[in-house]
């Protein structure tokens, strides 16, 4: 996976961010405002699967770009077996491109 983190015109950079639940799993998602969103997580008016989930945890975060670039990223990262996401979480922002090619 190759992050270009192109920038187009106004629009907002979109972000990857992994929430850690109670019980260990990783939530992977995508937005343009993290602290906004995360919030929104934790008042339960996000996502099923965290619903009951919690207390939750912001393990990680980072920036991707342009949207279509974040989708992609977010569709790669959900992939990964857990092991490679913390991997991630472990090696912290910028660290993306990087643990991608382990």
């Amino acid at each position: 996976m190759t992050l270009t983190k192109a920038r187009h015109g106004t629009n907002k950079d979109w972000y990857l961010y992994l929430i850690r639940c109670r019980d260990g799993s990783l939530y992977t998602g995508i937005t343009t405002d993290v602290d906004r969103r995360f919030k929104a997580h934790q008042e339960k008016a996000g996502a099923k699967y965290l619903k009951g989930r919690g207390p939750l945890r912001l393990v990680f975060q980072e920036r991707i770009g342009v949207k279509h670039l974040a989708f992609q990223v977010e569709h790669a990262v959900k992939r990964w077996p857990k092991s490679k996401k913390e991997q991630l979480v472990h090696a912290g922002r910028g660290c993306l491109e990087w643990v991608a090619k382990q």
